[in-house]
C-alpha cells in the first residue's frame, strides 16, 4: 500500500451517517486530493477491494454492524467562479463541499438558481448522483457539466447532462454503468435572466406578502418551511425524506381519487400522476408510529427517525412494514431513496 494514502481501520462511521448508525468501516480513506484515488486503482491489493464513497452521509443507511469494503470519505475543497456563457454564470464546487453552504455561497455571490433547494443536507458530490431536488427544483435544472474520476481505467474525464442520465431522484452514478464513478466537482449554470421558482403552492404563499421576491427571498422561506416540517439530523437520526414520490397511471391515480377524493397528486407531462409518499403513509396511521427504536417523524410522514440507539436493520424493518401496508391498500410500492449498504 502506498505510504501516503494514510489509510486508517476499524473506524466508526456513526459521525459519517446522519441515521447516526453506529456502524465501522473496516478500510477508510478521508480523500483530499484526487491523486490518492489514482493511488488506490494504482494498487492491485487496494483496487480489488469494494468501494463504498460516502459524502455527508445524508442519503444512506448502513445496515450492517460493520461494512466490509474501502470506505472512501469524499473531502475534495473548493468553489469558485468559473466562466459564463451567454445566458448564465458558471459555478464549481468541489464534492466535499457542504451542499447548502455552496448554496448560500452562490447567493453572496448575487446569484440565484439553488435557493429552493437550500438547506438539503448532503455534499455537493452527492448531489448530481440522486439528482437532489425540492420545491419543484432539481440539481438537473441547473447543471453543467462534473467531473469524475473512474476507476475502470484510472482516467479522469467530464461528463455533461446527457452522459449523467438523471431521472427523478436517480442518475447514471446509481447503475451498473457508472459503477466505477467517483464525482470530483460539479459545475452548475446559474442564469442571468433569474425568476423565482414558486410551482409549490406552499412556497408562494411564503413570500406572497414580498412584492418582488429574490433568490434571498426564496431561500429564507425554504430554510423556515424545512426547518418547520423536518428534524435535524444534528439533533434525530434521519436521512430526510426516505421514500421516493411514486408515480402512477393516469387510470390508477383515478380509481385512487374515487376512494380517497382528497389524495394528493400532481399531474406529470408525459400524463402519469406524482402520489405524495407522505401522504399514503400518513392515511396508513404510521405517522408519529414507532416500530422498536425506529419511527415515523410526528411533523412528516415521509422521514424515518431513529428514536435513539435504532441498528440499519431496525430502519429498515419498519421501511418494509410501510411499504407492505401502502401497497396493500393503495396498490403501490414504495421506493426508499437512500443508498442501502
Amino acid at each position: 500500500m502506498p505510504a501516503d494514502l494514510h489509510l486508517s481501520t476499524d473506524v466508526s462511521l456513526a459521525a459519517f451517517n446522519t441515521f447516526r448508525i453506529p456502524a465501522r468501516a473496516k478500510r477508510y480513506l478521508r480523500v483530499t486530493d484526487p491523486a490518492q484515488l489514482q493511488a488506490v486503482a494504482a494498487d492491485p491489493a487496494l483496487a480489488a477491494l469494494p468501494r463504498l464513497v460516502l459524502g455527508g452521509g445524508s442519503n444512506l443507511l448502513i445496515a450492517r454492524a460493520e461494512v466490509d469494503a474501502l470506505v472512501l470519505h469524499m473531502a475534495l475543497a473548493g468553489k469558485e467562479i468559473v466562466g459564463e456563457t451567454a445566458d448564465a454564470i458558471l459555478v464549481r464546487a468541489s464534492a466535499g463541499e457542504n451542499w447548502h453552504a455552496f448554496v448560500e455561497w452562490t447567493l453572496a455571490q448575487g446569484l440565484g438558481g439553488l435557493e429552493n433547494m437550500a438547506l438539503i443536507p448532503g455534499t455537493v458530490g452527492a448531489s448530481p448522483i440522486q439528482n437532489i431536488g425540492a420545491y419543484g427544483a432539481e440539481v438537473k435544472d441547473r447543471f453543467h457539466a462534473l467531473t469524475v474520476f473512474d476507476f475502470a481505467d484510472g482516467a479522469i474525464r467530464v461528463m455533461d447532462a446527457a452522459a449523467c442520465r438523471f431521472g427523478y431522484r436517480d442518475s447514471v452514478f446509481k447503475h451498473a454503468a457508472g459503477s466505477t464513478l467517483v464525482v470530483l466537482d460539479v459545475t452548475f449554470a446559474l442564469p442571468r435572466a433569474w425568476t423565482p421558482n414558486l410551482r409549490y403552492a406552499e412556497l408562494a404563499q411564503a413570500v406572497a406578502g414580498i412584492a418582488a421576491p429574490g433568490a434571498r427571498d426564496v431561500a429564507d422561506a425554504v430554510i423556515a418551511i424545512r426547518r418547520r416540517k423536518l428534524p435535524d439530523p444534528a439533533e434525530i437520526g434521519n436521512a430526510g425524506s426516505f421514500f421516493k414520490n411514486p408515480v402512477v397511471t393516469r387510470e390508477h391515480c383515478a380509481r385512487l381519487l374515487d376512494t380517497w377524493p382528497d389524495l394528493v397528486h400532481h399531474a406529470q407531462p408525459d400524463g402519469s400522476e406524482k402520489l405524495a409518499a407522505g401522504w399514503l403513509i400518513d392515511r396508513c396511521g404510521w405517522k408519529g408510529k414507532s416500530l422498536g427504536r425506529a419511527g415515523v417523524y410526528p411533523k412528516q410522514a415521509l422521514v424515518l427517525v431513529n428514536n435513539g440507539g435504532a441498528t440499519g436493520e431496525e430502519i429498515m424493518a419498519l421501511a418494509r412494514a410501510i411499504q407492505a401496508d401502502v401497497e396493500a391498500r393503495f396498490g403501490v410500492r414504495l421506493e426508499p431513496e437512500p443508498v442501502m449498504v
